[in-house]
């Protein structure tokens, strides 16, 4: 089969489109043969060594496969060959197959194209935990989301607006907000043309920002913060902007309010049910056109440098995914 190959850190440009022997389904796992895996920004981070997880050379990037089930191994009894499915892979989805076992695999319905199907795992995953589990919402307060145009921002504007919150998006262009708006946005603040604090308490009449939800990190995490309302959440996504901020902890005292951590990955290892379930609820909801999943573009395997390159240039309006 074929495979991009990351078998040193390196830049998108130095992967190598490389042939391996197909996988096996052992005892307990089935074998995917992948018609799209969905691209992250973390996948960069990850290829260059900078990521928290560093899985062993060679891998492949892309942590999200769909497609159909080619074989079984002994002991499945709740998938069959053929059966369309969805599954989270931590990395090695930019092949043509895969082994993974059979518990973290998801059916999908017929009317769930593979492209969007492959984009609900980790930015939906992501928004449902971090607003369900993680910010506490109450029906009715605001939710400012930063880049919300990117992946995981689009998910949380759509989640939000499924929760009863009124959703603020937050990014660089006037293009992006109008896209954010078209997703569940009710409010839209451009960042590269007004100051954040200062937009986010006027869009607020001074109150501040009950939820924040930051995937950017860098300059915008402080100046968001300093706009949060008193008792105010402010969670930790992830950090696309390349810098990790150090936050002054005085505001965290003088706003009353909390930071909290969102690390979905380590999540789900803790409570695989709870995983399981909230992704059959996304699988359904994406099914019913409930949130969209949408996809930016899509690139054969042999471009996957290609399709890094528009991500780490944040060029993205939602997912952008592999067709192996």
């Amino acid at each position: 089969m074929k495979a991009i190959l990351c078998s040193q850190y390196c830049q998108p440009d130095d992967l190598v489109l490389a042939d391996l022997p197909d996988p096996v389904a052992e005892p307990g796992q089935a074998v995917i043969a992948i018609k799209a895996a969905a691209l992250n920004f973390f996948d960069i981070l990850m290829i260059q060594g900078k990521y928290q997880i560093k899985p062993p050379f060679p891998f492949s990037p892309a942590a999200e496969v769909a497609g159909v089930i080619e074989s079984v191994g002994a002991g499945v009894t709740d998938l069959k060959v053929g059966d369309r499915v969805v599954a989270s892979c931590g990395h090695n989805g930019a092949r043509e197959k895969i082994a993974l076992p059979a518990s973290s695999i998801v059916k999908i319905p017929d009317n769930l194209d593979f492209d969007r199907a492959a984009g609900i795992i980790i930015i939906y995953g992501t928004a449902l935990h971090a607003l369900e589990d993680r910010a506490s919402p109450k029906p009715g307060e605001t939710l400012a989301v930063l880049g919300a145009a990117g992946g995981t921002g689009l998910a949380a504007c759509e989640l939000g607006k499924l929760m009863g919150l009124k959703v603020i998006a937050c990014a660089s262009s006037d293009e992006k907000l109008e896209f954010a708006k078209a997703h569940g946005a009710e409010l839209t603040l451009n960042y590269s043309k007004e100051d954040l604090k200062e937009g986010l308490r006027r869009l607020t009449g001074g109150k501040g920002v009950d939820i924040i939800f930051d995937p950017v990190g860098g300059t915008y995490a402080e100046a968001a913060l300093r706009s949060i309302a008193w008792e105010g959440r402010f969670l930790v996504i992830g950090f696309a902007a390349g810098d990790i901020p150090k936050m002054p902890l005085n505001l965290a005292l003088l706003k009353g309010c909390d930071i909290r951590g969102v690390f979905w990955g380590a999540w789900t290892r803790v409570n695989p049910e709870k995983n399981r379930a909230n992704l059959e609820k996304l699988v359904k909801w994406t099914a019913e056109g409930k949130i969209s999943s949408h996809v930016d573009r899509t690139f054969p395997l042999a471009e996957t440098a290609e399709a890094l390159k528009v991500l780490a240039g944040r060029k993205a309006m939602g997912k952008v995914i592999l067709h192996p």
